[in-house]
């Protein structure tokens, strides 16, 4: 009894492997030129042909992209393996590559997060502005301009 869940991928042209991975042609191309797809068959007449290896190569890539890895950092990641042929070695380099991102973004949420406390604290004194001005009876909201001027 087979419990896999799909079925084993034959040779699939570059658009079966765009839909299944949700990339363009263009993209998948351009990976390669990159050399960020190594293997890439191509048949008699020249057309690529791509296997289960290949996708899941891309859906790797797309994953490391999504956590703000370049494609520099990612084509560091190839050429170790390929040079070491070793995952344990790539997996430690992206582990490296990981915590920087790590720090970097902590350190972007940071200054977000002081930003949001400095414009609510603005934004209150706005408000404050605007209620002062009311109570004084000036009758007109003041703009925004006036507002910032003050």
């Amino acid at each position: 009894m087979n419990w896999q869940t799909e079925e084993p991928l034959g040779e699939l042209s570059i658009g079966e492997v765009g839909e299944r991975s949700g990339l363009s042609a263009r993209t998948i191309r351009y990976y390669e030129e990159l050399g960020l797809l190594p293997g890439v068959r191509r048949r008699v007449a020249g057309r690529r042909v791509y296997g289960a290896d290949q996708l899941e190569r891309l859906r790797f890539i797309e994953r490391l992209k999504k956590l703000g890895l370049s494609l520099g950092e990612i084509k560091e990641l190839n050429a170790l393996y390929a040079i070491k042929g070793s995952t344990a070695v790539m997996l430690g380099h992206l582990g490296g590559l990981l915590d920087s991102h790590l720090e970097k973004l902590d350190s972007r949420i940071s200054e977000l997060a002081d930003l949001r406390q400095e414009m609510g604290r603005y934004r209150d004194h706005v408000v404050g502005r605007i209620r002062l001005l009311e109570s004084e009876g000036g009758g007109e909201r003041p703009s925004v301009n006036e507002e910032i001027d003050s």
